[in-house]
């Protein structure tokens, strides 16, 4: 691919050269990149809107999310996203700090104590889940890759106790065999070769279906890909791809666990279990989206 300089881009897109950094620096135009000091931008690249320019009113969940977000707007869905996903999928996974004590972590970045003491892991786990949510929402809508769901882990685990240890790849493809619940799963010298085979077919479907979402997540559970963490990251692809195609996401809680487990176990022989559930969680989070009056 071509690439052309912020001088050549100025002159191209009748604008001053200081608009054109500030484009590159605010991640405005995708594909460019620094070399050194100089931006080097992609000659098919696409006048970005004006930084200035009204925004449209938020039509979509993600349009919400992402003004919210970006707007650092307390006590809306976004808030609400952070504080119900990370905790609910920190909870599955075993973590002990309560609802109110993850709601603290978000909103003071502290945390009370008057109930004993807490696992530090689980602190930094779910700080960690907040900045995961983050990047679900700003690349909600481009393809998944290994790449990214690398990064998802590797925000996730850093600076854990995991992350000390010679054998845990914070980042990477698990080192060592691991089952989830009886269920064996992928060997690490075949993670990589499935997990290429289950992005290449995935991504090759443009128009996704529930049961697609559901199935996507089923099969990368299956290869459970790292050491640790592989729930939550499967559970932050689903809500991304919910967000990507207009589908109504869905957050499994405490009640909804088990059955969710059993969904997971018996999805090759029957759907109806998982989908039950998920469509349960669902209503769950349309009542939120009622509340918040987020269109759906």
């Amino acid at each position: 691919m071509k690439y052309l300089s912020v001088t050549e881009t100025a002159k191209k897109w009748n604008l001053s050269e200081r608009s054109v950094r500030n484009y590159c620096a605010r991640g405005k135009i995708d594909g460019a990149f620094l070399t050194g000091k100089t931006w080097n931008i992609p000659e098919n690249a696409q006048k970005p809107d004006r930084i200035n320019k009204k925004s449209a009113t938020p039509t979509t969940l993600l349009d919400v999310l992402t003004a919210e977000k970006n707007a650092k707007l307390s006590g809306g869905i976004y808030h609400k996203v952070q504080i119900e996903l990370t905790y609910n999928s920190n909870h599955i996974e075993g973590s002990r700090l309560t609802h109110d004590q993850t709601r603290y972590i978000f909103e003071t970045n502290t945390i009370g104590l008057d109930d004993g003491s807490v696992r530090v892991d689980d602190i930094v786990e779910t700080a960690n889940h907040f900045k995961c949510v983050d990047l679900i929402i700003e690349n909600a809508k481009k393809p998944i890759t290994e790449t990214f769901i690398k990064e998802l882990h590797r925000t996730l685990k850093n600076g854990t106790s995991d992350a000390r240890e010679s054998w845990f790849a914070v980042g990477d493809y698990k080192k060592l065999p691991n089952t989830v619940g009886d269920m064996y799963t992928a060997s690490p010298e075949e993670v990589a070769e499935k997990m290429k085979d289950l992005l290449c077919g995935y991504n090759a479907n443009k128009n996704r279906s529930f049961d697609d979402l559901l199935d996507f997540h089923y099969r990368f559970e299956c290869i459970h890909p790292f050491q640790d963490g592989n729930g939550r990251i499967g559970r932050l692809l689903l809500f991304k791809e919910c967000l990507k195609h207009n589908i109504v996401p869905f957050i499994i809680d405490d009640e909804l666990k088990l059955f969710y487990y059993r969904g997971l176990k018996e999805w090759s022989s029957e759907r109806g279990y998982l989908r039950d559930t998920c469509l349960a969680a669902q209503d769950k989070f349309k009542v939120w989206l009622d509340y918040f009056k987020v269109k759906y």
